[in-house]
């Protein structure tokens, strides 16, 4: 991802005079974005008031997901995870639909 200082520098290489830190909000007044003058950035996506999306220019991200404002996953770049969803009860018909082809059940 570029940062806003390489978005900025202008075709003659001169850069704009940009003043740091820079954040960014979304409509619901959530930090959506950070940048600092040394090019650290992230970046940050929410949804219904949970952030569920974080990335960092140090390459680390998670992700999450949330049931009735609880969260119920999560899982990040180190590998860690955290699976706390309710399972989903399915019948072998419903599982090939899904798949898009006949499903063999491995135990």
């Amino acid at each position: 991802m570029e940062t806003i200082k390489e978005l900025t520098k202008l075709s003659n290489g001169k850069e704009l005079d940009i003043v740091y830190p820079i954040r960014l909000y979304d409509k619901d007044c959530n930090e959506a974005y950070f940048e600092s003058s040394n090019g650290d950035w992230y970046k940050i996506e929410y949804k219904d008031g949970n952030d569920v999306y974080f990335e960092n220019s140090n390459g680390y991200w998670y992700k999450s997901e949330y049931e009735e404002g609880n969260e119920v996953y999560f899982e990040d770049s180190s590998g860690y995870i955290d699976d706390n969803r309710e399972p989903v009860n399915m019948t072998i018909e419903e599982v090939c639909k899904l798949a898009g082809r006949k499903v063999r059940i491995v135990e």
